[in-house]
């Protein structure tokens, strides 16, 4: 319900919570400003595994490695407007705590995505309505970090709704790429993936509904790995869609590089998260799945196009790069066409995005005030799912009949808000779907099943690399190569693997937007090679549904395989 003069409460808490960044950040210590130090950047160049044992034998104190990682944060928040809460102040008390710490990850900073709680700090995930709130407890998440040796000491930004790949919002403002500022660094975790990019972080925490830890990955340069329901611990968090379960959201790790991220992930599932979170599944750690996958030869299955909206010359690139790299190491690489109807990836963004917004995107737009925005792809899908039905059958008939574009026609079609009784009937659809991909993977189904099966799936994350801001208005749902493997619940990762290049990326000159269906419109409108260069490029490796080992294992044998060819992908120089 909208209240008298919320529209100036909107104003005022959004300019109350950017005053109060702007004096935490002001009123730092020495210790976190100035230039980085010879010894910091030794700090900062050490993997999470070095920094832990230098801990645990007291070469390096905690507070020291917080203030390498504070100084560099804050130094990514001037280029990229990545930081939410600064949680320095306690994170001093409990590095000093740390310092007798033995846990996995004593004395580590971990950045978090603003949507997890943390005791004496506003969870707001951008909606001005949720701001001078402070928890009064951490979540389960961040009592597992703790109790890990960890210490949380930022927060960083998303997109109000939680569903855009860009991160803005009124309270903070609008993220931007550490690669190039005209440009989103991806969402919904884009602020962390814009620290780790530019090195104000290690280790981080997102959360992934539609690809949110995967395609900031991908757009700016960092790897994630989006983990299948009760792999991860969820509670404790807030959300912009609660009771959502149609399309579950996961939350995940994202970090700086490969290695890291396999400590991170080992580390967390090591203590044991359903201790911490009911919903976290009782499953240790298996190490015997990563030496068999770290010895095998590999079957890799390459899925070049999902078939709505052809990778771009520079993703198509990428994925070239990967394929090659894993062949000429040793392994089977084949290409396989993604299954057909009824479970092709097209009928499974139809279905995904009528799971995900069955409420007509009522609930995430019931905690905007008067006058608050909302993303602008956001804006679309409620436009879209509100529109009244006898508007809806008029257009969908004058794109499908007229136009031709059955693409566009058929998923606007039935997305909008439905019965209680109608959303039971698309969950049996999604298990339907999910049991028909697995068998399709395993080769038994009849439709057109795996002659034998593969290992891992590697395609794009993403149509395109980074699109430039205000982007999602056309391109919000080009998302089918993460939200897919969300539906069907996979774990999946992401490595950077090239950057764009101004002429090898081009366009073909026969090229012809107004040719292309209405997603694969939305995407290429923004898509401009000389204007992309330089932004990053990566893949995604996907795995069955809770095969967090495997994955990790085999996007280190594609790194191995990169690296031997001098093909790693070079990371951003922290400044």
């Amino acid at each position: 319900m909208v209240r008298p003069f919320d529209y100036f409460d909107h104003r005022r808490d959004c300019k109350y919570k950017q005053d109060e960044r702007a004096r935490r950040i002001a009123s730092l210590p020495k210790e976190y400003t100035g230039p980085i130090t010879p010894t910091e950047r030794g700090i900062l160049a050490y993997p999470i595994s070095e920094l832990v044992n230098h801990v645990h034998n007291g070469v390096v104190q905690p507070v020291d490695i917080l203030r390498a990682y504070g100084k560099s944060a804050i130094a990514a928040h001037k280029k990229t407007n990545c930081l939410t809460e600064i949680l320095f102040p306690s994170a001093e008390n409990h590095a000093h705590v740390s310092a007798d710490a033995k846990g996995p990850l004593a004395g580590v900073p971990v950045s978090l995505k603003d949507s997890v709680n943390v005791a004496g700090f506003d969870t707001s995930v951008g909606y001005s309505g949720y701001t001078r709130q402070p928890l009064a407890d951490d979540g389960p998440m961040v009592r597992l970090l703790r109790d890990a040796g960890a210490v949380p000491f930022v927060k960083t930004n998303l997109p109000t709704t939680l569903l855009s790949f860009e991160s803005s919002n009124d309270v903070w403002g609008r993220t931007r790429n550490p690669h190039n500022p005209a440009y989103s660094p991806g969402g919904s975790t884009g602020g962390e993936s814009a620290l780790l990019a530019a090195g104000g972080s290690r280790i981080g925490i997102g959360s992934d509904v539609a690809g949110s830890v995967r395609i900031p990955a991908h757009w700016s340069g960092c790897y994630s790995l989006r983990c299948s329901t009760g792999r991860w611990p969820k509670m404790g968090n807030r959300t912009s869609m609660p009771g959502q379960e149609g399309v579950p959201s996961v939350f995940s790790p994202m970090t700086r590089t490969l290695g890291d991220l396999r400590y991170f992930t080992k580390a967390v599932v090591g203590m044991k998260p359903w201790t911490y979170d009911h919903s976290a599944h009782p499953i240790e750690w298996r190490e015997d799945v990563v030496e068999e996958f770290a010895a095998k030869k590999l079957r890799i299955g390459v899925m070049r196009s999902d078939g709505v909206v052809d990778p771009s010359p520079a993703c198509a690139r990428a994925l070239s790069i990967a394929a090659t790299a894993l062949s000429d190491a040793g392994h089977s690489v084949i290409d396989i066409p993604p299954p057909p109807s009824p479970i092709s990836p097209y009928d499974g963004l139809v279905l995904a995005s009528q799971l995900l917004n069955s409420d007509g995107c009522a609930t995430f737009l019931s905690f905007l005030r008067t006058g608050e925005s909302s993303d602008p792809g956001a804006i679309q899908l409620s436009f879209w799912a509100n529109l009244a039905r006898p508007l809806k059958w008029l257009y969908y008939a004058y794109v499908k009949y007229v136009k031709r574009d059955a693409v566009w026609a058929e998923l606007l079609k039935g997305f909008g808000p439905v019965s209680a009784t109608e959303q039971w009937k698309l969950v049996i659809s999604r298990e339907s779907f999910r049991l028909a991909w697995h068998e399709w993977w395993e080769g038994g189904n009849g439709l057109g099943g795996m002659e034998k099966k593969v290992d891992v799936i590697l395609t794009a994350p993403n149509a395109t690399p980074a699109l430039p801001h205000g982007a999602m208005k056309d391109a919000v749902s080009a998302c089918g190569y993460t939200f897919l493997f969300n539906m069907l619940d996979y774990s999946c990762g992401i490595l950077p693997v090239t950057h764009v290049d101004a002429e090898l990326d081009a366009l073909p000159v026969d090229f012809k937007l107004r040719k292309l269906n209405g997603v694969a419109r939305g995407a290429y409108k923004h898509y401009d090679a000389k204007k992309m260069g330089g932004l990053p490029v990566a893949v995604q490796v996907v795995g069955q549904r809770l095969e967090e080992e495997k994955v990790l294992t085999v996007m280190q044998r594609l790194e191995d395989a990169l690296e031997s060819r001098g093909e790693k992908y070079l990371l951003l120089e922290i400044d």
